[in-house]
């Protein structure tokens, strides 16, 4: 969780991954227990938050955690230096099994 303070207000940013994304990410990335997935952002796609940019994602090992969560042994986490993508909201990931693709939200 990241907390941040603007004008005298505290807001709590956090990343939110639903169980079945975490299992479509463990199957598709071949992960194993204990392993990391950062949450960055890239330039191109689709994003909704910033035009031209959008979220990408790679197994890679922490080195500022901004924010993270932990699901079925997986540590799924956003760096620190990218924080402001998420323009103090929230990333909610889950998993759409009718049309077999992740969704990420800023929310």
């Amino acid at each position: 969780m990241n907390i941040h303070y603007r004008e005298g207000v505290c807001r709590t940013m956090a990343l939110k991954v639903e169980q079945p994304a975490a299992n479509w990410y463990k199957t598709e990335m071949e992960l194993k227990q204990g392993d990391h997935v950062r949450i960055y952002v890239r330039l191109g796609g689709c994003g909704s938050v910033h035009p031209g940019l959008s979220l990408g994602v790679m197994q890679d090992e922490p080195r500022d955690i901004g924010v993270q969560d932990e699901v079925e042994g997986i540590h799924f986490f956003i760096e620190q230096d990218n924080m402001w993508y998420l323009e103090e909201k929230d990333l909610h990931i889950s998993f759409d099994s009718a049309k077999e693709e992740i969704i990420m939200e800023v929310k």
